[in-house]
């Protein structure tokens, strides 16, 4: 296996503290020293079908955006789909994961000057078929960057906890790098933190701020997650939902809240509550509402159906009720995907601002 490329392994405390968005980030900051950088996440567990491979979606969201010219199926060697783990319970291939995990890495690593490797999870997940993230990175031969979200004692205690698995395979951590934090607190965090980690021999890197639109959904990823049918044909469904509103009260008094990046939620047979959006609803405006979703099935009139279908929103329709459509939409695990070009451009600019990259540099 390639052993001389420069490489480096992110890790995280627990699923969606900010790997990919520090992972994002940091490509584009190493690219000014490594022109030529070569990305892979040896085991994925969110994955899209392209061309009959399985392929992490985070892989696909590199590829995407810095073209590395790396092949797919390489930068997404192993896919965990639903059976996986018990295929391997009842007959362990370890051997074979592992060399397709290697051979991937030396094809992704061909004439790069620099390969970034995404972990999935805390350092412990894929234990259970003897590929943790800690047993990747020691079998890739890469030091870790351990992501961890705000606070003071809570991300100390769970980068330890962490740290304990890395160290055991043998892993050094080069530092850690705080995410989502209030800018107001940036200050007193990383004194704190800094301090804390410094007690366990572990480096802050920087600590990034919290920045509401990373945690937004797109109305498209709205449609996608509920299942749900689009019933007209917006300019676009990348629009972000900024807050979510459901029509349970008379329309009169909705009218309040139809503001821009609200998503209405009401259901279909709620025929004033449609007028009275549509009614505020204007071409090219830019205080529109995010979207409508009509829930429970219920399709409107032929009437109200065909001046929905002229709104310049995306209107969607979605099976269940209003209260299931708004606790899904809450409980959204909101990604970063190739056509947010506002939030990749704010990630760049957030970790070259935020993160010391030199000392990572250094580090490797």
């Amino acid at each position: 296996m390639n052993t001389t490329t420069p490489r480096v392994f992110i890790a995280a405390t627990r699923q969606n503290d900010g790997k990919t968005t520090a992972s994002l980030g940091l490509i584009a900051a190493l690219q000014k020293r490594f022109p030529r950088i070569g990305y892979i996440k040896p085991v994925g567990q969110r994955f899209v079908e392209i061309e009959e491979q399985k392929i992490d979606e985070d892989s696909v969201l590199m590829d995407s955006v810095y073209h590395l010219d790396c092949p797919l199926v390489d930068m997404s060697p192993i896919a965990v789909e639903p059976a996986f783990t018990r295929k391997y319970l009842q007959s362990a291939n370890n051997e074979a994961l592992v060399k397709k995990i290697t051979t991937s890495f030396d094809r992704v690593a061909w004439e790069k000057d620099f390969v970034l490797c995404e972990g999935s999870g805390h350092a412990g997940v894929g234990s259970v078929f003897d590929l943790s993230n800690a047993q990747v990175a020691k079998t890739l031969g890469c030091k870790v960057i351990i992501v961890s979200q705000g606070g003071i004692g809570k991300p100390i205690d769970e980068v330890s906890l962490n740290q304990a698995l890395f160290e055991k395979e043998g892993v050094e951590i080069i530092g850690v790098i705080i995410n989502k934090v209030h800018a107001s607190k940036i200050p007193e965090i990383t004194r704190f933190v800094r301090s804390g980690l410094k007690r366990k021999g572990l480096e802050l890197l920087g600590v990034l701020p919290h920045e509401q639109i990373l945690c937004n959904p797109t109305v498209g990823l709205v449609c996608e997650e509920l299942g749900a049918e689009l019933l007209n044909r917006p300019a676009t469904l990348h629009t972000l939902v900024d807050d979510v509103v459901i029509g349970a009260m008379g329309a009169q008094n909705a009218l309040q809240f139809f503001k821009r990046g609200v998503l209405l939620i009401t259901p279909g047979d709620r025929e004033d509550m449609l007028l009275a959006a549509g009614a505020t609803t204007l071409p090219n405006s830019p205080d529109n509402m995010a979207g409508i979703v009509l829930t429970g099935g219920l399709r409107p009139g032929e009437s109200i159906l065909r001046a929905l279908q002229t709104l310049p929103v995306p209107v969607l329709l979605a099976q269940a009720d209003s209260y299931q459509v708004a606790s899904k939409v809450h409980n959204l695990i909101v990604k970063t995907r190739p056509a947010d070009a506002e939030k990749i451009s704010l990630i760049r600019d957030l970790v070259a601002k935020h993160i010391n990259v030199k000392k990572i540099i250094e580090s490797l």
